[in-house]
Order: C-alpha cells, then sequence, then structure tokens
C-alpha cells in the first residue's frame, strides 16, 4: 500500500494524528531529503525506515515502485506539505494506480489551502500555478492566461524572485489592485501582507523576506494591459 502524507509546513503539532499512526505502521518513508524528515521522525519517536525519493531519477521511481510490489507498506512525504503539489510525488502515484496498488491519501497541512483561507480573497473557485517559469516572457504569458480567468491567482514563490515577480505585476498588469502575500505559513513569524503590487514592493525593500511563500492575486473584472509579444 502507498499512503500520501502531508506533513507540517511549520509547526511540527500541525501534524495529524491519523498520519502519525499510519508513519509508526509504515515499513518505510519515502522523502525528499532524510535529513529534513528525520527530524520530525526523532521528534515524534518513529521507527520507519527513511529512503530518498527522487522523481527526476527512473532508478529512484523504479525502486520505489518495487518496494510496492513486494507488499510494503510504504509512506510518502514531502519536505513540508502535501506530496504531489508542487512537490514530488505524482509519478509514482500514477504508476502504482496503474499497477493495481492500493492508494490512501491522507489530509493534512498543505500551504496553498492555508494561504487561500487566510487571504481574504475569493477561492470558492481559483487558479493554482504552482512555481511559475524562469523566463519572463513565460510568466508573462502564463498571468495572462490565468488572470483573463478573472478568478483569485495563486503562486508559489522564492524569497530570490518575489520582488521581480511583484515587479512586473507593478509594471504590466496595471489592473491587478490587490494582492497578498503570505510567508512563514505556521511558523512564529508567520505574515499576511495585502495590498498593491507597489505596496508591497516598498514593504519588502526594507524587510527583505525569508523562505518560500505564498502569492495570491485577486480577481480583475477586465482585460490586463500587459504586452505578451514582449520577449526577454
Amino acid at each position: 500500500m502507498l499512503s500520501i502524507i502531508s506533513t507540517p509546513i511549520g509547526n511540527l503539532k500541525d501534524i495529524t494524528l491519523r498520519s502519525l499512526e499510519t508513519l509508526r505502521e509504515a515499513d518505510i518513508i519515502l522523502c525528499e531529503d532524510t535529513r529534513r524528515t528525520m527530524i520530525l521522525v526523532s521528534h515524534f519517536g518513529l521507527k520507519a525506515r527513511l529512503q530518498r525519493y527522487n522523481e527526476h531519477s527512473e532508478t529512484s521511481i523504479a525502486s520505489a515502485l518495487e518496494l510496492l510490489r513486494t507488499g510494503k507498506h510504504v509512506a510518502l512525504v514531502s519536505d513540508g506539505g502535501t506530496p504531489c503539489i508542487s512537490d514530488p510525488g505524482w509519478k509514482l502515484v500514477r504508476l502504482a494506480r496503474e499497477s493495481g496498488i492500493k492508494i490512501q491519501s491522507l489530509p493534512g497541512p498543505s500551504a496553498l489551502i492555508t494561504a487561500a483561507a487566510g487571504s481574504g480573497l475569493p477561492v470558492d473557485s481559483f487558479v493554482f500555478l504552482g512555481f511559475l517559469p524562469r523566463s519572463r516572457s513565460k510568466i508573462r504569458k502564463t498571468l495572462s492566461a490565468a488572470i483573463s480567468l478573472r478568478k483569485t491567482v495563486i503562486i508559489y514563490e522564492s524569497p530570490y524572485r518575489i520582488q521581480e515577480l511583484l515587479q512586473l505585476l507593478n509594471e504590466q498588469f496595471a489592473d491587478i489592485s490587490t494582492v497578498v502575500l503570505a510567508k512563514e505559513i505556521s511558523k512564529i513569524h508567520e505574515e499576511f501582507m495585502s495590498g498593491t503590487p507597489a505596496n508591497l514592493l516598498a514593504i519588502l525593500a526594507g524587510h527583505p523576506p525569508k523562505g518560500e511563500m505564498v502569492l495570491m492575486l485577486g480577481p480583475v473584472h477586465k482585460n490586463t494591459n500587459e504586452n505578451t509579444d514582449q520577449v526577454d
């Protein structure tokens, strides 16, 4: 059996009782970084063996699938949050389903859902883009397509690129009047900041951000003014 288990994105207390029970029952825990997962395992006194899972390696995927085929109970975790949501896992899940292996997906911590719920933006329906492409022209096209749907748009971003992204929004997506930035979710310095892209740029200029963050763009009600024909 393959168990997909969400792990804390900040406070270790966010893990569910069911997740802890399943991790205790598992024969092997597949993880992105054994050092990161060992913190969780040691804190809760878990005994399962850790094995690194690399979704970019066919050998790693094949090894994980073989464990499942031999009847092992395998738990799949990421460094934090829900596996498969902008984290490794979907390839193994697909192969396990095709092989007729039982899969259980446990609910739990997710930066996406936590940030959306606390944003104050309409999220009865939204567009999730995960991490954006690196190319500025591809970013513009991706954002333009998402924003045109007139729904809240949710993006994962790193502290090293967030200011550049806000600058692009400020310069080329003038119809976006409200953005919400969630950082350090479920940690001591958790913070939600909202305003225009220009407002957030001014705030971050004096307080360089740390850690991965979630940027949410409020829905617009007309076409944006950006030019998707520009190139890098």
